[in-house]
């Protein structure tokens, strides 16, 4: 088997994201946890490899994309897409710019696009801007976000901090017009010597219409939103069976670690609708050994009604807070730590449909599951699907899972996840 898209993305939920997107037009993928170490199970179009790289040290994400490129490579990839969040968030340090550099030096391309533009969850780039709805990013929420704030909006101007490579941009004027204005503005840019070229897309009109003119890049980077362009690119079109997966079953639960905007609206609602839900406190995670061997004796008798929710999303003050007094990165390692044993003990205990929120959280609880490949189905909400893997907590069984970027889905996603995947 010869895949024909090779994809790297640098946190679980965006892979998840980025599959969801190629899945409905048409590509059967699987997502990779990490970087495997045999042949993909299964005959498939793309596979999404998903590293846990977006807020490590440049240099070790460096080491992992390429990792993942050279087996990517060896599976026959012809062209690599790197993914990152369509908040283009990431460490003052990168790590978009120090990868997309490492990755186009290793494919010896010149040059590269870069947008994180996903209108149907309304993230859209006007003039190299990038909105959030009706707001700046800058001025979305994502300006507090407790590990990659975003104070500007401006992403040549953001991404030209991260690169040694000359970042230009290719506007909506020139989109609008189609792909060989594109192709046209591409020759012109690289003849004044840059080497990455932010996108404007306010709609997926303009998704479709750039998807033709990166059908030769042998890199594109960019958020997921890109993906539904270029599965035609290879003579794929949309069908139902590119997404079907097994029959679901068992108990139901939701663990939840995002303290985005959307996800503290979806923890609002799951509890206005009088469903069990259990907040953990970080303080006390810090000083109980007891804490996740409490959690999961409280859910045990509950799942049988129906999900359960353990969450520990917070308003940004509560996290600085907390962040204030253990330090950030220790503070947010505990709370992974403890979600994902949470998880897997849920697993263990029977769920077998399970809601992950949080990208770093979902990185977590999947290697705590033991699950190394995700089949990937049907969407729940944009950039967000349930998936079927074999997971060595559930005794080598299938799980349904869904990862879900803390800054996706609907107000009511917890709730209604579990009745799309019925």
């Amino acid at each position: 088997m010869t895949i024909r898209l090779g994809c790297i993305a640098d946190d679980f939920t965006g892979a998840t994201d980025l599959a969801n997107n190629l899945v409905r037009a048409g590509m059967r993928v699987v997502q990779t946890i990490g970087v495997p170490k045999q042949p993909p199970a299964a005959d498939v179009d793309a596979i999404v490899v998903a590293l846990k790289s977006r807020t490590i040290a440049p240099q070790d994400a460096v080491a992992q994309s390429l990792e993942a490129l050279r087996w990517l490579q060896a599976e026959g990839a012809t062209q690599i897409y790197f993914k990152y969040c369509s908040t283009f968030d990431s460490t003052a340090e990168g790590n978009i710019g120090p990868v997309t550099e490492a990755l186009m030096a290793a494919l010896g391309c010149d040059f590269t696009i870069a947008t994180p533009a996903f209108p149907d969850n309304q993230r859209t780039v006007f003039k190299g801007y990038l909105f959030v709805g009706d707001l700046l990013l800058s001025e979305s929420g994502m300006q507090k976000h407790p590990l990659t704030p975003m104070t500007d909006a401006n992403l040549v101007r953001v991404l030209q901090a991260q690169t040694r490579r000359k970042v230009g941009l290719i506007d909506h004027s020139v989109v609008a017009r189609g792909e060989a204005a594109i192709r046209e503005r591409v020759a012109r840019l690289r003849a004044d010597g840059v080497g990455i070229a932010v996108v404007d897309a306010v709609s997926n009109d303009d998704l479709l219409r750039l998807g033709p003119a990166l059908a030769d890049l042998p890199l594109v980077t960019a958020g997921s939103g890109v993906a539904i362009g270029l599965p035609a690119n290879l003579g794929l079109a949309p069908t139902s069976t590119a997404s079907r997966l097994p029959p679901p079953g068992g108990l139901q639960a939701v663990v939840s670690g995002s303290c985005s905007q959307a996800t503290q609206r979806q923890v609002a609602n799951f509890i206005a609708s009088k469903r069990p839900a259990l907040a953990l406190d970080p303080l006390r995670l810090s000083t109980d050994s007891d804490a996740v061997a409490k959690a999961l004796a409280w859910a045990e008798p509950l799942l049988a009604d129906g999900p359960v929710l353990v969450y520990s999303t917070a308003e940004p003050s509560a996290v600085k807070s907390v962040q204030d007094r253990l330090g950030v990165e220790a503070a947010g390692a505990m709370v992974e730590r403890s979600l994902a044993e949470i998880a897997r003990g849920l697993v263990e205990r029977g769920v077998r449909q399970l809601v992950v929120a949080g990208g770093e959280t979902s990185g977590a609880c999947v290697q705590a599951l033991g699950i190394s490949q995700l089949q990937i189905g049907a969407q729940i909400d944009p950039g967000v699907p349930w998936c079927h893997a074999m997971a060595d907590a559930a005794g080598g069984k299938g799980l349904h899972v869904a990862l879900k970027s803390g800054n996706f889905g609907t107000d009511d996603f917890f709730s209604k996840a579990f009745g799309a995947l019925e």
